[in-house]
């Protein structure tokens, strides 16, 4: 398969969207060891982001603290109240039937089951619905995740490598859905990866990280039915290629 198609997104003002996360000047410590320094980084609703680089460049803590998970050590985070996490792991109760893992702490709410019922089906799960998580494949429990993470209408989704254990075929078909809700939803999109076709399959711009700092942006300046055979794609991840080759000087 050479092509990732989806129904296209009206095309992105980066000038006029609104933004849905900012850090600004951002710096994260552990002790002495200094994991962000100076991190400026901005997010607009309806885009697609993609952070990239070596491991323990950051990248990570970055999504952690897009996700109030962590706290600053310096500087200012502004980010939407209303934002979903989707981690390497689905991270599901094998306790809960599969409308329930979409739902948690909101299972009692009225019309729960009807509203989770939506979000499997955006995921193509819809008759998965009373099933237990045990008898899901990975790919299934995967998506699953994706439905929580979709359940609240999110203006942000993180997404942190959560397709790093999927074999190709099921990695490039949830790479594939994740794009139509993301087209058919326009919520802003942050994609934490260390694999650079994913990278430029999934995201309007890329941001690579080096020793806590942002050292390279590219625009993904491509049609959205993206051929990773084209001379285009193939020259764009040339150029990251370089880049992350740099950041590791």
């Amino acid at each position: 398969m050479s092509e990732v198609a989806y129904k296209p997104q009206a095309e992105f003002d980066h000038d006029s969207a609104p933004v849905v996360a900012r850090l600004s000047g951002v710096r994260k410590r552990y002790g002495d060891n200094t994991v962000l320094d100076n991190v400026d980084f901005t997010v607009r609703k309806g885009e697609a982001v993609a952070l990239v680089g070596p491991s323990g460049t950051g990248k990570t803590t970055v999504l952690r603290l897009l996700a109030g998970l962590e706290a600053v050590s310096g500087g200012r985070t502004d980010v939407s109240e209303n934002t979903s996490v989707v981690f390497q792991e689905p991270r599901l109760i094998q306790a809960l039937r599969v409308w329930k893992n979409v739902l948690l702490d909101e299972v009692h709410k009225p019309n729960a089951k009807d509203r989770a019922r939506v979000a499997l089906h955006d995921v193509g799960l819809e008759d998965k619905l009373e099933s237990w998580p045990v008898s899901l494949s990975g790919g299934q429990a995967q998506r699953v995740a994706v439905a929580r993470a979709l359940y609240r209408r999110p203006d942000l989704m993180l997404l942190d490598e959560p397709f790093s254990a999927l074999d190709a075929f099921t990695r490039r078909s949830t790479q594939s859905l994740v794009l139509k809700l993301w087209a058919k939803y326009r919520f802003g999109l942050v994609i934490v990866t260390h694999d650079l076709d994913e990278a430029l399959i999934l995201a309007d711009r890329i941001v690579i990280l080096s020793k806590g700092r942002i050292c390279h942006e590219t625009r993904v300046d491509l049609p959205r039915e993206r051929d990773v055979t084209s001379p285009e794609f193939n020259a764009l991840k040339r150029d990251l290629l370089k880049q992350f080759s740099l950041s590791l000087t």
